[in-house]
């Protein structure tokens, strides 16, 4: 197992590597420059190039580049230009704030999403699969900007139920906490639970056809014990897979979300950052994104030997 662990991680490395250089790249191309937004406007040139010379912008790119992985070689990912901050320290005061969004969605969107994706599956081709089916695929096709926008004129302006924006520390107040993340995470949650569900529905399907299931209701089991141990409990690993990838797309996905409703997160950073053009916060989030992404599947690798005892490395 440990062999195995310290393989991923060294193939993640590869990929930290291909997300730094793209994420470079792109920043490279964008329009504008660094310089000329910390000088403001009316700056001399000669202003504006000596801001260049202090950030290294005037070097050549493959320097600048080489530069950059040379400093993640140490675990460096730069001093943010705006923030005047190490970007890590940057990042790390953001991500709880981040963490608890994904956190609260994903809590909502695995039962919900499992629970009708089993009611689906083992009431097929009734009018129940077509009603779920059919909630799940507005889920899906529904733009999480627009019904964000659609919420706060509900549950905030017209109800006042929920706050419209902002974030509440769950330290200083646990219930004012779940209050300013429950609207945005239900609708970060809403996209991934009509995916969860059509998957969980599609591997049901699949269990439900074999021929141990069929001898376990010719012995008499109850449809309770063949759909929840026997045949849930054996599509559990590809479930499993699913969730684990939904919870990194709750984490990247929460940028859009995190702009709406004024989340102080790694989302809003990010956005804030690419405005700006402050580019080691960019490269450095990205990368800690990719971390995260790649951590996540090596997680849930691992859970599989505690779900499925058929599963082993060597």
């Amino acid at each position: 197992m440990t062999s195995f662990i310290l393989k991923r991680l060294a193939q993640a490395i590869p990929v930290m590597v291909i997300v730094a250089i793209l994420t470079f790249v792109l920043m490279k191309l964008l329009p504008g420059d660094p310089a000329v937004l910390i000088a403001g406007d009316g700056a001399s040139p000669e202003a504006i190039a000596r801001i260049r010379t202090d950030l290294g912008l005037d070097r050549p790119l493959l320097v600048q580049l080489g530069a950059w992985l040379l400093d993640l070689l140490q675990l460096d990912l730069g001093r943010s230009i705006f923030l005047s901050q190490p970007v890590i320290d940057a990042i790390l005061q953001r991500l709880p704030v981040t963490f608890s969004l994904a956190f609260v969605a994903f809590v909502i969107t695995v039962p919900i999403g499992i629970a009708i994706g089993m009611l689906a599956a083992y009431w097929r081709d009734t009018w129940l699969d077509t009603l779920v089916m059919s909630l799940a695929l507005i889920g899906v096709s529904v733009p999480n900007f627009w019904l964000a926008i659609v919420a706060v004129l509900v549950f905030s302006v017209g109800l006042g139920w929920l706050p419209s924006a902002g974030y509440v520390e769950f330290t200083t107040n646990p219930a004012g906490w779940l209050r300013s993340l429950i609207m945005p995470a239900a609708v970060l949650a809403l996209f991934q639970i009509g995916y969860l569900a059509r998957m969980t529905r599609s591997q049901m399907l699949e269990v439900l056809d074999q021929d141990y299931i069929r001898t376990a209701r010719a012995k008499g089991v109850s449809e309770f014990v063949v759909v929840t141990k026997h045949a849930f409990r054996n599509s559990l690993v590809s479930v499993l897979t699913v969730a684990g990838y939904i919870f990194s797309l709750l984490i990247g996905g929460s940028v859009v979300i995190e702009q709406i409703y004024a989340l102080p997160g790694i989302g809003r950073l990010l956005v804030q950052a690419i405005v700006v053009r402050d580019l080691p916060v960019v490269q450095g989030t990205m990368l800690f994104l990719g971390f995260m992404f790649v951590a996540i599947n090596v997680v849930i690798d691992i859970l599989y030997t505690f779900v499925d005892r058929r599963v082993h490395y060597d």
